[in-house]
């Protein structure tokens, strides 16, 4: 697995990192190492799962503007 930094738009409080947080866990083949504000970080392979990560976080209200 890999490590990787998802800048994410819409955050502003600790609720939004407890949501974003929540969304990240439902995602198959991806683990959470940390949540702030405006940022995750968490480790997975593949494309499949950039893209259900995308989509998760965005179905809770925020935007992910980039995974590096």
């Amino acid at each position: 697995m890999k490590s990787h930094e998802i800048s994410i738009q819409g955050m502003s409080c600790g609720h939004c990192v407890m949501h974003v947080k929540e969304a990240l866990n439902d995602v198959d083949g991806l683990e959470v190492e940390d949540v702030q504000v405006g940022k995750a970080r968490v480790w997975y392979d593949g494309d499949q799962v950039a893209k259900d990560l995308s989509e998760k976080v965005e179905a809770a209200g925020y935007k992910v503007v980039s995974i590096t």
